[in-house]
């Protein structure tokens, strides 16, 4: 199985993944955008690009990859991984469904208030990330259009990652 963490950057995926992992048995986390870093090592590099999404080759490697890891290792994928664009979840998720590859698709959810104050002191970053910042509004338009009716929504505004992993596991049993 694949626990899936989506939502916009600030909203805790990473962190809250660590705390999902300890709480379900036999469990890993597979940062894709690894996958992402690996098609940026590439020299010459793939062309230009804002986002390694964008680029073809990086959802069925990211299918591929969790497939083969699971077959290898079975339990499950913890995947904090932020994906905005219909297509591309529809790419994932169906290329994860054509290995029989059940999902747990959650959206970590903040207000546009509590993302900002989430940004704003970030140590890892750095304090208002442009990079994170310029997706606050294609997050709100994806959870407008979609995101919120494809995935369970964890609302993190007054939790902390702890405790929003503690209702992901719970959800998932």
């Amino acid at each position: 199985m694949i626990v899936w963490l989506n939502g916009t950057h600030g909203a805790g995926k990473t962190t809250t993944s660590a705390f999902v992992q300890q709480l379900i048995p036999y469990s890993r986390v597979f940062d894709a955008e690894k996958v992402g870093e690996t098609l940026m090592d590439i020299t010459p590099g793939l062309p230009a690009t804002d986002n390694f999404q964008h680029w073809p080759p990086w959802r069925p490697l990211v299918v591929e990859t969790a497939r083969r890891v699971l077959d290898y290792t079975g339990g499950t994928l913890v995947m904090p991984m932020t994906v905005l664009v219909e297509q591309y979840w529809r790419e994932i998720s169906s290329g994860l469904a054509q290995h029989d590859i059940p999902i747990r698709h959650f959206v970590l959810h903040a207000d546009q208030e509590t993302l900002r104050a989430r940004i704003a002191g970030d140590t890892v970053l750095g304090p208002n990330s442009p990079f994170r910042l310029q997706y606050l509004e294609p997050y709100a338009e994806a959870a407008r259009t979609w995101l919120h009716a494809e995935a369970e929504v964890v609302d993190t505004t007054h939790l902390t990652p702890a405790q929003a992993a503690l209702q992901i596991a719970e959800a998932v049993k």
